[in-house]
């Protein structure tokens, strides 16, 4: 159940339990269907609506024009102009994957992720996989990004890097904003998620794309439109390069999210060391330097 404190309003908390007696993924199953629906007026309405809501910045928008978009998803998960997010110039720098605000970022300590405040989760639960992959990142670095509705809604890399091992996790879909993470225990580990191991020379990383209430599904540049949902079990993905070579350079667009929600990236114990300034609720754009690979690393970027 819900954990709260003196802090939270009442608003909060109501929305809080609404969402353990929503049909979660039946509502998720009807947006996606709905924001891919390409009758016009439908498509307009939508649009507008949330154009008046959220106010997204479409300046840097490949089509500037919101209504430009034959649906509400093509909309929401919309290209940028190239050059609009380029990489660092550092070689070494870990730059951030996707358009948000930090939620938390630290290291690990003794296997455990921080959520929020009094809340943690285990590195094991998150990953839903057994060794040797949570061994690989104990005492590393963590770094989790919350995408809000009006954010740019794709991911890139980090670093440049090969898809290592990629797998599906069924799960809740509760909403991802502050609220639900200071009250949700374990939230991250209980949504459906998206696991992607990477590789680069000797260096492991990881990138974990969460699930959230209304999300329809995670797209990647391998795998296509993957769908958690009415899967039972952990579902390993084919590691093909028919779509999309396996390695890819930092900066390069790796996947996206149909509606909103949240990345989580891992890196092994003594591998990087985050920007000191870095803290929960900073805003960071794509290609912006979070952190910095340690001087002699083997795998650093080519």
């Amino acid at each position: 159940m819900p954990r709260f404190d003196a802090s939270q309003t009442l608003r909060a908390r109501l929305f809080v339990l609404l969402q353990y007696v929503l049909p979660q993924h039946l509502l998720s199953r009807l947006v996606m269907h709905l924001t891919r629906n390409r009758w016009a007026p439908l498509q307009r309405a939508l649009i507008r609506t949330f154009v008046r809501r959220f106010r997204p910045q479409m300046h840097e928008a490949i089509e500037s024009d919101p209504l430009g978009y034959p649906t509400f998803n093509a909309f929401f998960t919309r290209g940028l102009r190239p050059g609009a997010r380029p990489a660092p110039t550092d070689p070494l720098a870990f730059a951030a994957p996707v358009d948000g605000a930090i939620s938390q970022i630290g290291r690990l300590d003794a296997g455990r992720i921080v959520q929020a405040k009094g809340h943690d989760y285990s590195l094991e639960a998150l990953l839903a996989a057994g060794s040797p992959w949570p061994a690989r990142f104990a005492g590393g670095s963590f770094a989790t990004v919350y995408l809000a509705p009006s954010d740019y809604h794709r991911v890139h890399m980090p670093l440049a890097g090969t898809l290592r091992a990629a797998w599906v996790v069924p799960g809740s879909l509760f909403s991802v904003n502050a609220a639900t993470a200071a009250a949700v225990p374990g939230l991250f580990a209980r949504n459906e998620r998206l696991v992607l191991m990477f590789a680069d020379g000797t260096l492991e990383w990881s990138l974990i794309l969460v699930g959230a209430l209304f999300v329809g599904s995670f797209t990647t540049v391998w795998h296509g439109d993957v769908r958690v949902h009415g899967r039972r079990r952990v579902c390993e993905l084919p590691m093909t390069s028919a779509h999309a070579p396996l390695h890819l350079a930092r900066g390069a667009e790796l996947g996206r999210f149909n509606m909103g929600s949240t990345v989580i990236a891992l890196l092994p114990a003594e591998s990087l060391d985050w920007r000191a300034d870095l803290g929960p609720s900073q805003a960071v754009r794509v290609g912006q330097t979070l952190g910095r690979l340690r001087a002699g690393q083997i795998g650093e970027p080519r």
